[in-house]
């Protein structure tokens, strides 16, 4: 059986599994921590990459390799390939200012023609995550730097380039997914948009090089390993396009991740293009689209409320499962870090209907478990206002793991479920991408049979969500 491997470059660490081509089944795996920053020279990534191969008990058997890695960051290399300044990663929201700059200027000084313009043209409205902001700000506040710029990439890109072996600019790919992420590529075509590079770096960075846009299951290049064969490398992608990937996940499909942000993310047959802002329109790994919606808070606010009441994330599912739906009436509304989607970077949590009757741990366990839910329906919403069919919803993520999410999901979200065991489904993308490529096949390989899953049917409970839009701080 040959073997394959999948590498998720994310924000956090560097994981590689390694899996049978054939089946899906995982073999091994291995892990690394990445420094804890918003900006970070790439040179961890590979130090961290080598650490996780090691982990995984390396690759000397494995036959290709691809990597999937966070969206959206920013690799600035001089003629030479060296990096010019640590990486901005998705995360850091210095450029924020100039992301709303780039929206008024390409609606001549009018935000909501800005936004149609930038919404058709890319599928998306930059944020401050976005590549395009990221240049916008090098430009202003590093002159120095942005002038030695001759190529822009992606944290995938880099580390793809740099495993094989990181020899002329010509050789650095990217792919569309993590590509349509950038700002200046034309989700559609598949295009770059050299006039948004130029509008977005003030036509000082014209002629800069963009790393080449493979296919989904084009071979890149080769890796010559310690075995006798060399490791076919595939093109990569970028992390949520890896996890639906790796999902198995077609169009009507959903993933809806609970980790420190929430991510609502539906394979679609046609691009989309939303001028509100609320919907990134996205591709995907495998040819389609991937249109997201992403959330500043999930997770997070299930941890906050664990503290709050003094319990274990287990009691608070028990507590929250004890109350009844819609909690009497209180309801959280989780802005607890400010809010993407909508975007309220500003915005606060709060809470409403609170009573002596609904003063109990019971019912703010309940309000606070269904006020995440009810932020992430919003997202899901907001992509079906697009027209894209949402059949089901494949529940991941951290905060996945409460019994409490996995229960009131179906109702809040109106839709079944599907919860898979717990894994590393971005490396398992990547890995899938890998057997692929090496198969040389039209579709990529059917892993399903590797894929345990537990079946939770819809139970839509509209109540909830209604109540909530009621409260929540702004209107659709």
């Amino acid at each position: 059986m040959p073997l394959v491997a999948g590498v998720d470059t994310s924000t956090q660490s560097c994981k590689v599994v390694v899996c049978d081509a054939d089946t899906g089944e995982e073999v091994r795996r291995g892990s690394a921590p990445h420094p804890d920053a918003t900006e970070v020279d790439p040179r961890h990534w590979w130090t961290a990459y080598e650490a996780a191969v090691d982990r995984a008990g390396g690759l000397d058997d494995v036959a290709a390799v691809s990597v999937a890695g966070q969206q959206h960051g920013m690799v600035a290399l001089d003629e030479g390939g060296d990096v010019i300044r640590p990486a901005l990663l998705w995360h850091d929201t210095r450029s924020a200012e100039a992301a709303d700059q780039l929206v008024a200027d390409l609606g001549g000084g009018d935000p909501s023609a800005g936004r149609r313009a930038w919404a058709e043209a890319t599928g998306s409205v930059p944020l401050a995550s976005f590549t395009v902001a990221k240049l916008r700000w090098l430009v202003d506040h590093e002159p120095e730097h942005a002038r030695r710029v001759a190529v822009v990439a992606l944290p995938h890109d880099w580390l793809t380039w740099r495993l094989r072996g990181a020899g002329s600019l010509d050789d650095l790919v990217t792919d569309r997914s993590d590509a349509s992420g950038t700002g200046y590529l034309d989700v559609g075509t598949g295009d770059y948009r050299r006039e948004l590079l130029a509008l977005a770096t003030r036509d000082r960075l014209t002629d800069i090089q963009l790393p080449r846009v493979a296919g989904p299951s084009e071979q890149v290049g080769r890796v010559r390993g310690r075995s006798p064969r060399d490791l076919v490398v595939g093109p990569g992608c970028g992390d949520n396009a890896a996890a639906a990937l790796g999902l198995g996940l077609s169009a009507g499909h959903t993933s809806v991740s609970v980790g420190t942000s929430g991510v609502v993310a539906a394979v679609s047959a046609t691009p989309t293009h939303d001028a509100t802002g609320l919907v990134a329109g996205f591709a995907d790994a495998a040819g389609a689209w991937l249109p997201l919606a992403c959330t500043l808070n999930a997770s997070r606010v299930l941890d906050a409320t664990a503290r709050l009441l003094g319990v274990t994330h287990d009691q608070l599912s028990e507590l929250a499962l004890e109350g009844d739906s819609g909690a009497d009436g209180l309801v959280v509304v989780p802005y607890l870090e400010g809010e993407r989607t909508p975007n309220l970077p500003g915005a606060t949590g709060s809470m409403h209907g609170l009573t002596l009757a609904t003063m109990t741990p019971r019912h703010v366990a309940r309000a606070a478990v269904e006020g995440v839910l009810c932020l992430l329906a919003e997202g899901l919403e907001a992509i079906r206002a697009l027209g894209v069919v949402v059949d089901d919803v494949t529940l991941v993520g951290g905060g996945s793991r409460s019994r409490a999410v996995q229960v009131l999901a179906p109702q809040v979200l109106g839709v079944s479920v599907t919860i898979p065991d717990s894994g590393e489904y971005v490396a398992r993308g990547a890995a899938r991408q890998a057997a692929w490529v090496l198969a040389g096949t039209p579709e990529p390989p059917d892993w399903s049979s590797s894929l345990r899953t537990e079946y939770v049917p819809a139970d839509p409970r509209p109540q909830v969500l209604a109540r909530y839009r009621e409260v929540r701080p702004w209107s659709a």
